[in-house]
């Protein structure tokens, strides 16, 4: 009896050993995995964040980027995470209600403090730089433009990002960098051109691209002239890039960004009405009433400024685009030239070099008249257009063009009409030269560039184009760098 037991408690142990042995295997094979799955899991991104305000003219817009926290080779990537319009004008609207800033602020900021992880609030660097707009109010009222400088610092200091300030960036740095990101975003300081179809045929790689850059306060011509002498010294910058030196001309003018100019031109031709203005700048059929007194509250049009018996005027659109270049002219003093050559209004402008790559304005009016597309259109197929746009009644371009806002739609025959101005008559360019203007936007390049950081460089993608590129610099280094070194990624 007692063998019987003993050999079944044997089988019982023989049949429960084999289990747990099997168990155990299995324990282990799935613990194997586990630790090896583990091993090659990624482990949290360890990065940085920055974040900059683009405060223009007419709006603002905050971008936020990334890089990483660990740098391999004492280089990092940045990445461009995020951007936010802020709903509104530019901050120098708000000079009058400065109380209103940190409403108009707010949206777009509570919006970084979700995109940016919490923990990384506290060494988030802010970086606010103001253009023409704020530069137009400094002249006409410096206190005022310090308080509203002051009231957006004091704003965006109560975030828990580390704020780095706020400042009005000079017309020639924003000239000066509209330069530098446009020839980075083309490749241009580097042997190897990859970017479309717009690169020279020519075995000068090095040549690069002027820059043209139209606001709504300012406009900016920037290029490497051949001849490395200047008539203005005031319109030369010199710097070293890539090992390279290069002297470059550039001149900002400031009251000829598109939204100024328009104004100027109602400025000047309002003066031999008896209150309605026929505009030929305007389409046929439309109407607009505006305040004398918002007309003349820009310094841009002190000029023209003179008593007038009505305190309202009435536009009415006639839509003749020769009429409209005729006034669109008369802006452009070219009657007087202290030196050897001219643009207007007595601002030396050497012989021009080269492929010039048109933004900001430049391209969005372009675009929506349809020039952007393929090889740039001859400067005759460009007016031909024009006359035709110009032409067309209010009702009708208000029907085919309905989700467009108004005051663009309205206005996108003075704009084209002073595309073509500008360029011909302001800057010169002729039948041929023409051929040499490309108009690009901001999302047609991918290429990653490289600015020194004070402990290594930093890899900058593609961002919107202009002087965003100044404030991502001023970010990461102390200075205007003197010395850049650019090295796309293979």
């Amino acid at each position: 009896m007692e063998d019987r037991k003993d050999s079944e408690l044997k089988r019982f142990c023989s049949r429960n050993l084999l289990v747990i042995l099997g168990f155990s295997f299995i324990l282990a094979v799935v613990a194997l995995l586990a630790v090896g799955l583990t091993q090659n899991k990624s482990l949290p991104e360890n990065v940085k964040y920055g974040i900059v305000l683009d405060a223009g003219s007419s709006h603002t817009s905050l971008y936020i980027y990334t890089w990483p926290a660990e740098k391999e080779n004492d280089t990092g990537v940045v990445h461009q995470i995020e951007e936010c319009k802020v709903k509104g004008p530019g901050i120098s609207k708000y000079a009058q209600r400065v109380n209103d800033i940190e409403l108009y602020l707010a949206e777009c900021m509570e919006r970084a403090k979700e995109v940016v992880p919490q923990s990384q609030h506290q060494e988030t660097p802010v970086y606010l730089g103001a253009t023409a707009g704020m530069r137009l109010l400094r002249i006409e009222n410096e206190p005022l433009a310090n308080r509203v400088l002051n009231t957006v610092t004091n704003s965006l200091s109560r975030y828990p990002f580390d704020f780095q300030g706020a400042r009005i960036i000079t017309g020639q740095e924003e000239g000066a960098y509209g330069w530098i990101t446009i020839n980075y975003l083309l490749g241009k300081f580097t042997q190897k051109l990859r970017w479309l179809n717009l690169m020279p045929k020519g075995d000068d790689t090095q040549g690069t691209y002027g820059a043209l850059d139209l606001g709504g306060a300012s406009t900016q011509i920037t290029f490497v002239p051949q001849n490395k002498s200047t008539e203005s010294p005031d319109n030369a910058l010199h710097f070293r890039l890539y090992g390279k030196d290069y002297s470059i001309y550039t001149h900002s003018f400031l009251c000829y960004g598109k939204d100024q100019a328009l104004m100027q031109k109602l400025a000047k031709d309002i003066q031999d009405t008896n209150g309605t203005l026929r505009d030929p700048c305007f389409h046929p059929g439309y109407e607009k009433v505006m305040n004398i007194s918002d007309l003349y509250k820009s310094p841009c049009t002190k000029r023209f400024e003179t008593t007038l018996p009505f305190h309202q005027f009435q536009i009415q659109g006639t839509g003749n685009y020769q009429q409209c270049q005729q006034s669109i002219l008369q802006l452009f003093n070219t009657s007087y030239c202290p030196y050897s050559r001219c643009s207007f209004d007595g601002v030396f402008l050497p012989p021009l070099e080269g492929d010039f790559g048109a933004f900001s304005a430049f391209y969005y009016v372009m675009e929506f008249l349809n020039f952007t597309s393929g090889e740039t259109p001859s400067q005759e197929k460009v007016m031909d257009k024009m006359k035709e746009f110009c032409s067309l009644r209010w009702e009708e371009l208000k029907t085919n063009f309905g989700a467009v806002k108004e005051k663009y739609l309205s206005e996108y025959c003075f704009s084209g009409t002073y595309i073509l101005s500008l360029l011909l008559n302001g800057y010169h360019f002729t039948a041929d030269s023409w051929k040499h203007i490309h108009f690009m936007g901001k999302g047609e390049s991918g290429q990653q560039m490289e600015v020194p950081l004070k402990n290594g460089r930093i890899e900058l993608p593609h961002f919107p184009l202009a002087y965003l590129f100044s404030k991502l610099t001023s970010l990461v280094c102390d200075t205007f760098p003197h010395e850049l070194h650019v090295i796309p990624p293979e």
